[in-house]
């Protein structure tokens, strides 16, 4: 709950956070008067500025804080450059990581109140119903308190699930886009998918798709003539949006859906897995998708591998080497992993990235990723 106090009234509603983050321990009502450089204080101060006024002012002092946030004085930003010139690449991670959640944590400090439907009962406000249904479910008929910044991704993942995201990998037409769910990675890396469509399959009888996510990879597996994919994840989300998305695609009779955590029953002559890249701590469920703490589901498909090949069977491990220029992850302990899995090199397909963040000088990770390839490694069981 997020608890508050209003011309001497305490008032309380449910708190609203897709990271589990708690609630600001201090909480003012705010409106139209509020100056931006009054909010910005407040902001670093941990304070929640809940809105009352009108709701496209809101979405300015939002934008205000963001241009505040990011404008450093001269002084600091001198200092910034000066610790990460010196830094390795791993601690420069982890200080673009420290100040993500430090911008993350300003910009959440403008909170807007939902009524029991959902409905923003504030002047100019719009309606976001629906888009709030379809990522947390139907209203619980309780008033409820979301940061602005989360409710705009909210909506902005509402809007690109109903226009989807174009896959040439699954061919030409209506029929080539994959929707993502609020809360499910989207497949904006066509790079990997490109490998998977390209790679020389060992068989068309069966594959299983480990960590489905979208359910692009099946997709793309049936468009290539695989005879039947066995998906699995554990995510209930992932389930629902791949569900939706193969049956989009009119392939869902060849799919099998599985809740499971890595590999389902049985064994396969083809097993495709597209891990968490970077062993680091997420912060948000969707960020699952991205950080693998502890490299857990990367070693847990490389150690239960051989065990659910067929004879002559290939895993595919879609990996970037991203963890490796950033000093996370060594090469030597990726291959040591394989090894000690019962498992042999049978090739290596790679691929540049062609993201924009590749060729963003600016970027404070700029070096690695430029560096970064994408790969698809075939591995055998040995003997």
């Amino acid at each position: 709950m997020i608890e508050w106090n209003h011309l001497g009234q305490a008032h309380s509603a449910q708190w609203r956070s897709e990271s589990s983050a708690p609630p600001p321990r201090r909480v003012v009502t705010a409106d139209d008067t509020l100056s931006a450089d009054t909010a910005y204080r407040l902001a670093c101060e941990g304070t929640g500025l809940l809105w009352q006024g009108d709701f496209q002012n809101a979405r300015m002092l939002l934008q205000a804080l963001m241009r505040r946030v990011d404008r450093k004085p001269a002084k600091a930003a001198a200092k910034a450059a000066e610790k990460a010139a010196t830094a390795t690449p791993a601690q420069a991670f982890h200080l673009h990581r420290q100040a993500q959640a430090q911008r993350a944590r300003v910009l959440s400090s403008v909170l807007i109140p939902l009524g029991p439907d959902y409905g923003i009962d504030l002047r100019r406000a719009p309606d976001w119903r629906q888009a709030c249904t379809e990522a947390w479910g139907p209203a619980s008929g309780e008033s409820s308190v979301a940061t602005l910044r989360e409710l705009l991704g909210l909506v902005g993942a509402y809007e690109w699930r109903k226009k989807g995201v174009e896959i040439p990998a699954l061919g030409d037409g209506p029929h080539n886009r994959i929707h993502p769910h609020y809360g499910v990675f989207s497949p904006v890396r066509g790079e990997y998918v490109d490998l998977v469509a390209n790679t020389s399959l060992p068989s068309t009888a069966l594959a299983f798709d480990i960590g489905a996510g979208t359910g692009v990879l099946s997709a793309v597996l049936v468009r290539r003539g695989v005879q039947r994919v066995v998906a699995t994840d554990q995510d209930p989300r992932a389930m629902a949006c791949a569900l939706d998305n193969l049956k989009r695609l009119g392939v869902l009779d060849r799919v099998e859906l599985l809740q499971a955590d890595l590999f389902p029953p049985g064994r396969a002559p083809l097993v495709v897995c597209n891990p968490p890249w970077v062993p680091a701590r997420p912060s948000s469920p969707i960020e699952h998708a991205v950080y693998d703490e502890g490299s857990r589901m990367l070693r847990g498909f490389l150690a239960g591998l051989a065990a659910h090949l067929e004879p002559g069977g290939e895993g595919w491990l879609i990996l970037s080497d991203l963890a490796e220029h950033l000093e996370l992850r060594p090469r030597e302990q990726l291959l040591a992993w394989i090894a000690e899995g019962g498992l042999r090199i049978l090739g290596r397909h790679d691929v540049q990235p062609r993201h924009a963040k590749a060729f963003d000088a600016g970027d404070a990770l700029h070096a690695a990723r430029s560096a970064e390839v994408t790969s698809l490694w075939r591995l055998a069981a040995i003997g």
